[in-house]
């Protein structure tokens, strides 16, 4: 669908709170939905603390307000109530959307008072079921409307909130595929890649990649115990690298060196830290590995995976179940099993080339055909489009 297909914002201001703008799902969709706001005609807001995405939000057209998004304060929250409802006269803000919890209670209670529509996405399996958790959780299903990123996100929505089924829609992440698609990666990323994680140009080992931040629920662990429970003569044909930022977690940094010492895995996985050009770094794996232990309400790194042609092997839980199709386009482990994973690598490596090429270009023909970034975006500015039309009616009868 072409831009001037979708809904006319001319003239709107769309205020997304979100706590910071590092390198996350949430974050990227957040810019992804600046730039068609802004292609829509209307003006794209940000309430955030800022981060690693700022420079592409300005290039999407949007626009960075500092804001103590992060802060679970209680005062800090309240005060942000106040910010909140002054910015929406001083910006003249026709509807909050709100990615987090924490600044999504402030948004929640600034729209009430200023009678504006407001939006939330669940974009995470928050982690509480009872009390106190459960009702801190709880403001990510009291929007107008609330954006759910996978049917499995959906369903918990339903299960953990009793939120109706009418006040949810179901919007996938998309994938920008003028960034990820292999054709579009050129010898240059590669090779600037290569030399910043170290590898050898002759290294002909199978590299299997782990791209996410260093945090637990991610799957290093099981990863690197499921290479350590590999034969060393097929150990001696891999190459692990754990792709992403420590945001501060050394201790559990020095736990996975620890772990690849004891398993006697050194030179077989690298932790390279955080990599900004991840086109570049699934164009240089095999195979891409998503083992998190918790489920992911969707899991963008298979999603981009499957559209860099690559297989995939994730775990067998949340979102991740609707983008790989198992035996086709990748295959799925059970979580946090270490043997599982290890049975999945054998697997994918005991594949010929050939069949594993045509695993990931299978992969990449589904998510070109149900993931992408206009479709989400789109499906989005639809959903401003229905509550801002509903909120002037309101409005009309008002009067």
């Amino acid at each position: 669908m072409s831009e001037s297909a979708w809904p006319n914002l001319s003239g709107k201001a769309i205020l997304q709170v979100i706590p910071d703008l590092s390198a996350g799902g949430a974050e990227r969709t957040t810019v992804e939905m600046a730039e068609a706001i802004t292609l829509a005609g209307g003006r794209a807001l940000v309430a955030s603390e800022g981060g690693r995405l700022e420079p592409k939000l300005r290039a999407a057209g949007g626009q960075l307000i500092p804001f103590q998004a992060a802060s679970k304060n209680p005062l800090t929250l309240r005060k942000n109530v106040k910010l909140l409802e002054a910015l929406i006269i001083e910006e003249k803000i026709d509807l909050i959307h709100a990615r987090s919890r924490a600044p999504g209670w402030s948004a929640y209670e600034a729209t009430l008072r200023s009678r504006i529509p407001f939006v939330t996405t669940y974009h995470g399996a928050y982690s509480g079921e009872t009390g106190l958790k459960k009702r801190y959780n709880s403001v990510m299903a009291k929007g107008d409307l609330v954006i759910a990123n996978s049917e499995w996100t959906a369903a918990h929505v339903m299960a953990m909130h009793e939120t109706p089924a009418e006040k949810i829609v179901t919007i996938p992440r998309g994938v920008d595929f003028e960034t990820y698609d292999p054709a579009k990666v050129t010898d240059e990323q590669i090779n600037t890649l290569r030399k910043a994680w170290e590898i050898d140009p002759n290294d002909t080992r199978l590299r299997l990649v782990l791209p996410g931040r260093l945090t637990s629920w991610k799957g290093q662990a099981v990863a690197i115990d499921a290479l350590g429970a590999l034969e060393t003569s097929e150990r001696a044909k891999l190459h692990l690298i754990l792709a992403g930022d420590a945001q501060g977690r050394d201790r559990y940094v020095r736990e996975l060196e620890d772990q690849i010492i004891a398993h006697q895995l050194g030179g077989t996985v690298s932790i390279v830290g955080h990599t900004e050009d991840m086109a570049a770094a699934y164009a240089l794996a095999d195979i891409v590995l998503a083992p998190s232990t918790r489920p992911e309400a969707f899991g963008r790194v298979a999603a981009e995976a499957s559209a860099m042609a690559k297989p995939i092997i994730v775990a067998d839980h949340g979102g991740q179940r609707e983008t790989v199709i198992e035996g086709q386009t990748g295959t799925r482990a059970e979580p946090g099993s270490a043997a599982a994973l290890t049975a999945c690598i054998r697997t994918l490596v005991s594949l010929p080339p050939a069949a594993r090429a045509a695993m990931g270009q299978a992969g990449q023909a589904h998510i070109r055909e149900n993931y992408s970034k206009k479709q989400l975006q789109t499906a989005t500015l639809d959903v401003y489009a229905r509550l801002l039309l509903n909120n002037e009616s309101v409005e009309k009868l008002a009067d």
